[in-house]
């Protein structure tokens, strides 16, 4: 990758964006792809028997793939993509990104007064070279009152959010401890996207 000073983001997420640009690196966002293109589709509906581990890496490696594609497909200078997935998990469990605010109150009720996993897998591309890191992390809730619950479900914030909360929002006062990487839980490990991207010769300034 000599020559090559920014790479491609494959997110839309604000969070995944300002915790790149935290670590000092030049980004472009890579958007969707556009409908003449044809591509693999990201399944993120968890396989039978699959693991919250497996599937998280799966995914974000699906996701750099099909990024990767876009850029060749719409000949984009080319330049590394990285990619992200963030999954909450009980067990073996998946919490996803809720549907509606119903699921996304029963999501929280369920997290109420226990402890988590929050798992974040990244992914970096460049021509036929690919690899992924994974950051994980357990989080613990006090419990929630029903009628908290409901309101910040009302407020919004869940609603695109794996487990259906953001900790750097107001569900950050629903934390009472945290085992691992903060930013993780954000979206994007700042200490594994670091070790990763200096593996392709990337680093801050």
């Amino acid at each position: 990758m000599a020559g090559v000073s920014s790479i491609y983001l494959a997110s839309r997420s604000p969070r995944r964006r300002e915790l790149l640009h935290q670590l000092g690196i030049q980004y472009e966002v890579l958007t969707q792809r556009i409908k003449s293109e044809r591509g693999p589709d990201v399944n993120e509906d968890p396989l039978p028997g699959e693991k919250p581990r497996d599937y998280v890496v799966r995914v974000c490696r699906d996701k750099v793939e099909s990024a990767w594609l876009r850029v060749v497909q719409r000949k984009l200078p080319l330049r590394g993509v990285l990619a992200a997935d963030t999954t909450v998990c009980i067990g073996d469990e998946i919490l996803g990104t809720p549907a509606d605010a119903a699921a996304a109150a029963d999501f929280l009720a369920r997290l109420s007064g226990r402890e988590h996993e929050v798992l974040t897998a990244i992914a970096f591309k460049f021509g036929e070279r690919m690899q992924a890191e994974l950051s994980a992390t357990t989080v613990r809730f006090r419990t929630l009152e029903p009628a908290e619950i409901e309101r910040y479900v009302a407020s919004g914030e869940p609603m695109d959010k794996a487990g259906a909360y953001g900790i750097q929002g107001h569900a950050g006062a629903f934390v009472t401890e945290i085992r691992g990487s903060y930013s993780g839980v954000m979206g994007l490990p700042l200490y594994e996207t670091a070790l990763l991207l200096k593996r392709f010769g990337f680093g801050p300034p």
